[in-house]
Formats: structure tokens, sequence, C-alpha cells
């Protein structure tokens, strides 16, 4: 079995951070790990506090995965502090975890910010080009880029900007796009594809980000390549949004349904 490794956030309510990572990890067969950077308090309404761990707690943690239970993939989420950014990028160099998933989360679904301001441009500086895949979504692409991202053309040049900060590929995500039909942008080997979807109309989209993140780093764990990695990601969080339970207050935003099943599998993948 396949491991794979979540360094991300606690979500109390169980929709997004490592609790969406590990049941999507789960899903996809793979054998799921995390390394906790943050614990929040939050549900469908919103996050009402959260608190980031000591900086050498987080890298005891990734230290006591790569010796033992070593990764095939990893992905980062929440980071919370400058302080942890330096030291994921430290580790994860030190471990030569090369098959690595970065979701530079910075803005809950709710809108909360969940990492220090002068930690921001860190990632595009000491994440990206350590990442197989970058996977930001409009808000975090102008963060990153200092530009503007509103149309799938933007999302295109947002895309080739990270590569050229030294991200292997990046998948810049169109949920907040207006208009009924909604687009992904993946660019890679310096081609790109757009994937499209028609916009699902609903409020459960907590833990979109998360889930997609989860999946990419499940499908490169079992071996797949990027783009197939990517393909079966975006289907999985589309086919979990449509079958949403409609958890939580109807004033927020509700979880996915993580347990819609994971793209098929040939027999001897993963093993």
């Amino acid at each position: 079995m396949r491991i794979a490794l979540t360094i991300a956030g606690s979500d109390s309510g169980g929709a997004a951070g490592i609790q969406a990572d590990l049941k999507t990890f789960h899903q996809f067969g793979v054998y799921g790990t995390s390394a906790i950077t943050a614990v929040t308090a939050q549900n469908t309404l919103g996050v009402s506090a959260w608190q980031a761990l000591p900086a050498a707690l987080v890298a005891k943690q990734i230290d006591a995965l790569a010796e033992d239970l070593r990764p095939a993939a990893i992905k980062t989420g929440m980071l919370g502090s400058r302080e942890i950014v330096e030291t994921v990028a430290e580790r994860i160099a030190r471990h030569r975890l090369t098959t690595y998933v970065l979701d530079p989360v910075m803005v809950a679904t709710s809108g909360d910010r969940l990492l220090d301001r002068d930690a921001e441009k860190l990632i595009a500086r000491r994440l990206a080009p350590l990442a197989l895949l970058v996977t930001p979504n409009l808000n975090e692409a102008e963060i990153l880029v200092d530009a503007e991202v509103r149309t799938p053309d933007q999302m295109e040049r947002a895309a080739r900007a990270l590569v050229a900060m030294g991200a292997r590929a990046a998948l810049v995500k169109g949920g907040h796009l207006t208009g009924a039909t909604l687009v992904d942008v993946l660019v890679h080997d310096d081609s790109a594809r757009r994937f499209t979807h028609e916009r699902i109309d609903t409020t459960s989209t907590h833990g979109t980000g998360c889930t997609l993140s989860a999946a990419v780093t499940a499908g490169l764990a079992l071996g797949r390549p990027l783009e197939q990695a990517v393909t079966d990601a975006l289907d999985f969080v589309h086919r979990a949004i449509a079958a949403a339970p409609g958890l939580g207050s109807n004033k927020g935003h509700g979880p996915l349904n993580h347990f819609v099943p994971a793209p098929p599998r040939p027999p001897t993948e993963g093993l």
C-alpha cells in the first residue's frame, strides 16, 4: 500500500484540512499520514479561532514520518506562520520529498484568513520551487504572482508565472469565476490545458481546495502521471460537491461528500 502525507491544519468541523485530506486518501486506497501545523475552531459558519503549532514540533512530525512511514507523495495546506513555512521548506528539501503538491491555503471558504500576511510571499519564494504542482485559487494566485487573475487567460498567465518561479506545474482553480461554466487551467511541460464543467448551484463547498489537492496527491502516490492525477482529482471533487450531504447551517458552507467513490484503479496500481 502506498503512503501519502498531508502537512496542514486541523479542521474541527471535519470538512477541510487534514480531516478532508485523510478521508480523500482513504477513498483513493492510499494510507494517509499527517503532520499538523495548526488547530482551528471552525464549523460551516466560519473560523472562530486558530493557533499555529510550534515550528519545531511540525519539524519533528515530518522527521518521524520520513524516517519510518516515508510517503510516496506529500501535500501542504494551511501552514499558518512564517516560521512553519521556512521549516516545512527546509524539511522537504532535507528529506528529498520531491513528489510535492503545494496548496497555498491563505483564506478559508468563509473568508477567514489562515496565514500571517508576512508569510504569503515566502510561500512563492521558498515552497513553489520545491513543488511538482501548485494549486492556487484565483485569490491565492493573485497574491503569489502579484497580478489580477479573473479570467481564463489571466489564469494561464498566472500558472506560467508560477512555473517560472520554479514549480514544475501549476493548476489555477476557477471556482471563484462568475458564470455558469467554470474553468481550471493546468500548465505543465510548457503546455496549457483547460478543464471545464458546469457550476453546481450549492453552498456545500467547504474543503474543496483541500480535497482537490489531496486527491491529486493520492493519484501521484499511486504512480499516476500528473495530468491523469489532476483529471481524476477534478472528477472526484465535482462528484463530491454534487453529492454533498447538506450538513450544517443553511447560512454557511457545508462539507463535500468524501464517500463518493474514487476513479477506478487498474488491478496492479499502487501495489
